[in-house]
């Protein structure tokens, strides 16, 4: 078997009017319930406009399991709420928006305290009932490479989602510091 390369980077997907890392996690639940009913108001292609009724309930739920499963092996959280990322390349993710851009960032930018990862998004890595091994699992920069050896990258061997619901490796970032240079108040999309 041919072996598994891994990325050296972490990409990112957003909307090119908004910005990266913008996320409905980092407001009160109310005012985040507010944007998340304009999106859907508003439908077209932006794949938050699906989302159910209960999905920032959810949402916050799954985010403290992951959080929690990150400080039991030894991370160092500095945010409630994490950044999302992608190990590698998923160009699917990109679609989810009218105007997808891809930011990408060196994974050597991230230091082990402060990022975690999910095979396949939190949402189906930590609530998908399949038996699965890695459901239910939160990794560590230092278990990353096996884990792709041992699983490979969904993007390559599911880029469809015939196969399940695993499209990408998810990053979680727990702290803003390598990302500073492209937060919102620092970041011009035109300029990127």
């Amino acid at each position: 078997m041919k072996r598994q390369t891994i990325p050296d980077f972490l990409c990112h997907y957003y909307e090119a009017t908004d910005g990266p890392f913008r996320s409905l996690s980092d407001l009160p639940l109310a005012d985040a319930e507010g944007v998340l009913q304009q999106i859907r108001r508003a439908g077209g292609r932006r794949f938050a406009s699906q989302r159910p009724a209960d999905y920032l309930a959810v949402r916050q739920q799954l985010e403290d399991q992951v959080r929690q499963g990150f400080i039991a092996k030894g991370g160092q959280p500095r945010r409630k709420r994490p950044h999302y990322l992608i190990v590698g390349t998923c160009p699917w993710v990109s679609s989810w928006y009218p105007h997808g851009r891809e930011l990408r960032i060196p994974l050597t930018a991230f230091s082990a305290e402060i990022i975690s990862f999910t095979y396949g998004d939190t949402f189906p890595a930590m609530r998908y009932p399949d038996g699965k091994p890695y459901r239910g699992q939160v990794y560590t920069l230092a278990e990353l490479p096996e884990l792709i050896e041992r699983y490979g990258l969904p993007q390559d061997w599911n880029a469809e989602g015939e196969q399940g619901p695993d499209r990408y490796i998810e990053a979680q970032v727990w702290a803003d510091e390598a990302l500073k240079p492209y937060l919102r108040r620092n970041f011009s999309p035109a300029s990127k």
